[in-house]
């Protein structure tokens, strides 16, 4: 996803950092994964459908290729201590990316002084990753709020 947003907003331009932030949200909602929905909503937005087909094929086909191949890869040498460490080395990259992710998709709420959407974000965020709350029932209590509020605000 941080790649993503790079190429969509400050690569290719496609979208404004709020586009960004309102499609990341809607895809956040929908069950899959956040970057093939992503994917869909923005091939949609632009071609239609053709274009949805073609973001997800293009998106999954050569990944899923090198999983597959990585995959049988990795059973030969799995046993490896080096190896271990290089996956355990990995997951922590990952982390990283999806804390930059989270700090790069805040700034607009910070910069344009958004205290709602920033207060209702740290909700999301207490809910789930600190109260280990379900994701689906926190978001169908937190949405109607936030949508309530945003009309109350307007």
């Amino acid at each position: 996803m941080p790649w993503a947003r790079r190429m969509t907003v400050e690569t290719k331009r496609w979208l404004n950092e709020d586009e960004f932030v309102d499609a990341l949200a809607m895809c956040q909602i929908i069950p899959g994964p956040n970057i093939v929905n992503f994917s869909v909503a923005l091939g949609a937005r632009f071609q239609g459908l053709p274009g949805a087909v073609a973001a997800v094929t293009g998106l999954l086909a050569a990944p899923m290729f090198i999983v597959v191949c990585m995959s049988i890869v990795l059973e030969q040498v799995a046993d490896n201590p080096r190896v271990i460490d290089a996956l355990h080395g990995m997951a922590a990259v990952a982390a990283a990316l999806v804390i930059a992710m989270s700090v790069k998709v805040t700034l607009p709420l910070v910069r344009r002084r958004d205290w709602l959407g920033m207060a209702l974000a740290c909700a999301a965020f207490v809910a789930v990753a600190l109260l280990q709350l379900p994701m689906v029932p926190s978001l169908l209590v937190l949405a109607p709020i936030a949508i309530g509020l945003e009309r109350w605000r307007r």
